[in-house]
């Protein structure tokens, strides 16, 4: 699923394609926001973490869950 993210200060969004749930980075955006967790960590479909301070989160975009297709009929 793809999650943008928008930082405070920051030019542009990050876009990361996640693994996770949209239930998942739901529970680590309000921890972070809430104050359980001072940062928002979340993975994306390669293992990498990516980590922003909980104080510079200005907005997150939890897209649906991307389908991949595969062969000729990618296109239709």
């Amino acid at each position: 699923m793809e999650v943008k993210i928008g930082v405070q200060h920051a030019p542009r969004e990050i876009s990361i394609e996640s693994a996770q749930t949209a239930e998942e980075v739901e529970k680590a955006v309000a921890d972070a926001l809430s104050g359980t967790a001072a940062l928002l960590t979340l993975e994306d479909e390669h293992g990498r973490k990516v980590i922003i301070p909980a104080d510079r989160l200005a907005y997150i975009e939890i897209g649906e869950p991307a389908t991949r297709r595969v062969g000729f009929g990618a296109a239709l």
